[in-house]
């Protein structure tokens, strides 16, 4: 039972991990948005991959006042409320086994 204890708790650790690295994608996608970069250049390119499955099914939802998009900080809020409940919920039951 030691074993799935401590697969959990590095489950919960990805889970964490995965939830820090979209945070911080989200992030640069916001930042660079507002500067004068080539959209077609490979970083940014990249971030709309990453972000875009998270961020484009919220822009369904009207989240627009004016020229500001509120789409990423709903996305900052669900992330982090399923960073919080995945990992309790993994943790909790790692500590069972343990």
């Amino acid at each position: 039972m030691f074993i799935i204890g401590t697969v959990l708790q590095g489950l919960a650790m990805l889970v964490n991990g995965v939830c820090t690295i979209l945070y911080w994608l989200i992030f640069a996608r916001i930042i660079i948005s507002w500067l004068p970069v080539d959209p077609f250049s490979s970083i940014v390119q990249f971030l709309n991959q990453v972000t875009d499955p998270i961020l484009e099914p919220l822009r369904r939802l009207p989240l627009r006042i004016g020229i500001l998009d509120l789409t990423p900080m709903l996305a900052f809020f669900i992330i982090y409320l399923t960073n919080q409940i995945l990992v309790a919920i993994l943790l909790r039951l790692a500590y069972r086994f343990q």
